[in-house]
């Protein structure tokens, strides 16, 4: 009887079952091809791929906060501390999708998670209808909310609308200039992804940013090439020589001495060691 029931609640279980399975794999396939590893295909030193780095991005800021920009180029000829990532420390929204190193797509009925080497490893694009939380925790990454899309009315989705916000810890700069956010936190990114026309192994993204110290909306494209190569673990602490002392970026050498990474840099003030490793006493 025991086994009866087992066979018959197996069978059951099978019915049940078969149409919640068959449904998932329909949904599968409304999906377009972004499921995979990705690498970048557009400079890192540039946030528009299309533009020169530096001034030559003619990013819209605000004369303020231009300013700003100017002086952190100031401070990488001095050797100055001013860019997170250049301690490995997370770079954020919307800089995280220049792509470092590659990420991996996964897509799921109400998420679809980014993973991303590097920097701020796992990103997720909730795609579940909900609304934006009232009270969120701080984030490097902020919240980001997403709705596939049909554009060509062929029953299947071709792009991925993505609005993110909430981005509300830092500093954040969007390249390694030093081209600036406001720090009000109010910041607003939104994304369109989808794959080229032609090409389907590279995948677009169209990034608009809005925020206090720009002008007007800036909007960049960008793209990323599909790896067919597993990903590659890769910490970028592991390895980092990088440090700041006193404001000061310097590098550290094989033996372990710090070296200045411009030209007359000044050493590195000892009184940031004397609180650990005081004078001997006379």
């Amino acid at each position: 009887m025991s086994n009866g029931f087992i066979k018959n609640g197996a069978f059951i279980a099978a019915l049940v079952l078969a149409p919640v399975i068959g449904v998932k794999a329909q949904d599968a396939g409304r999906y377009p091809a972004f499921e995979g590893n990705w690498k970048r295909g557009s400079s890192v030193g540039r946030w528009d791929p299309a533009r020169p780095a530096g001034l030559g991005q003619q990013a819209p800021l605000k004369p303020e906060y231009k300013a700003v920009h100017e002086a952190n180029i100031a401070k990488e000829k001095a050797g100055i501390d001013y860019d997170p990532k250049a301690t490995c420390g997370p770079v954020g929204m919307p800089r995280v999708m220049s792509m470092y190193q590659p990420m991996e797509i996964v897509i799921k009925p109400n998420v679809t998670y980014m993973l991303i080497e590097s920097v701020n490893p796992v990103r997720r694009i909730y795609t579940d209808g909900r609304d934006w939380p009232e009270d969120p925790f701080p984030s490097y990454l902020g919240i980001s909310i997403g709705k596939w899309l049909d554009t060509k009315g062929a029953g299947r989705f071709d792009a991925l609308e993505i609005e993110t916000r909430n981005i509300s810890k830092g500093p954040r700069l969007y390249e390694g200039t030093g081209i600036p956010f406001a720090e009000d936190n109010q910041t607003i990114v939104r994304e369109k992804l989808y794959l080229d026309a032609k090409n389907p192994d590279i995948l677009h993204n169209e990034i608009t940013t809005i925020d206090n110290a720009l002008t007007r909306p800036w909007t960049v494209s960008r793209f990323y090439e599909r790896e067919f190569e597993p990903l590659a673990e890769y910490v970028c602490a592991e390895d980092n020589r990088w440090i700041v002392i006193g404001g000061h970026t310097y590098v550290a050498d094989f033996d372990g001495y710090f070296m200045p990474i411009q030209k007359n840099q000044p050493p590195p003030d000892q009184k940031y060691f004397q609180k650990y490793f005081p004078k001997p006493a006379k």
